[in-house]
């Protein structure tokens, strides 16, 4: 897969559908690589007409990793005793500098979990360059919503994995707590996610640094409210790992925002719901 020049740093790409047709970008949460928006979702998007591209991104799987800023003491930083190795304006300004390299003057643009914290960012700090948003199981950074349960926390804060076989049991049972319970995946596709996602990068120090920014980015919401695009917010009923109370928040605080509420869907993207979920980017899209 290619790399683009960004923001002084390399990020992995790939894109889907006709150049030719308005342009979308992706971007994933903590930790997780462009390959969780998985091939079918992007081929689904790409289909309703859209150039479709994801992306690793900094201190994630291809992508550049930025060691020299060292391993971030989250602890600290969330007591305000230390600071954030960067800070969510940073990826965000790293999604811009992949627009510039791909040639999109504007584009719509879709993020999950941390990636939708992201895409809340650019709409704050790069409103001229976006084309729509969409908002997938975030949270606006108010600590009083969207929070985690304790069982959901508890399974993403264990130390990471010693071994590959371990990182896989690891990535399982963290499905296990956080993932939809109206639609449970199996073992077998559970397994080859967590051995493809193992075997092609694994940097659990760049986590650190990404979990080290949502934290030190603060909370969005007065500067949602001055947002003027079309804006779609997108949550699972049954999300233990970002409480709905986070999508609900981030819908009351962007006008006139779409929320569309999902039942039996937890922290992720299951597959029988890709066309509830493509539909409502697709309405939104539609509004731009």
């Amino acid at each position: 897969m290619p790399r683009a020049q960004a923001n002084g740093l390399e990020l992995e790409y790939d894109t889907f559908g006709d150049p030719a047709n308005p342009p979308l970008v992706l971007v994933m949460g903590l930790g997780a690589q462009m390959i969780t928006w998985e091939t079918g979702f992007c081929e689904l998007l790409a289909s309703r007409g859209f150039h479709v591209a994801r992306f690793d991104n900094r201190d994630v799987g291809l992508s550049s990793y930025l060691d020299e800023l060292g391993v971030a003491d989250v602890a600290a930083v969330m007591s305000g005793q230390a600071a954030a190795p960067y800070l969510l304006s940073d990826l965000a300004d790293d999604t811009v500098g992949l627009f510039d390299a791909l040639g999109f003057a504007k584009a719509h643009v879709v993020g999950a979990s941390m990636g939708g914290m992201i895409v809340q960012q650019l709409a704050i700090d790069h409103p001229e360059r976006l084309l729509s948003v969409t908002s997938i199981m975030s949270t606006t950074g108010d600590p009083s919503v969207g929070q985690a349960s304790p069982a959901a926390f508890a399974a993403l804060s264990r130390p990471p994995a010693a071994t590959r076989e371990e990182a896989i049991e690891q990535s399982i049972a963290a499905y296990r707590t956080t993932g939809s319970p109206g639609y449970p995946a199996t073992e077998e596709y559970l397994r080859a996610k967590a051995a493809h996602g193992y075997d092609r990068a694994l940097h659990p120090e760049g986590t650190f640094r990404q979990m080290a920014a949502i934290i030190a980015s603060g909370d969005r919401t007065e500067r949602l409210r001055d947002v003027r695009l079309p804006f779609a917010v997108v949550h699972g009923e049954d999300d233990p790992l970002v409480n709905v109370s986070g999508g609900k928040a981030t819908a009351a605080a962007v006008p006139d925002a779409e929320l569309v509420l999902l039942p039996g869907m937890g922290h992720d993207l299951p597959e029988p719901l890709w066309p509830e979920i493509v539909s409502a980017v697709v309405r939104t899209t539609a509004r731009g």
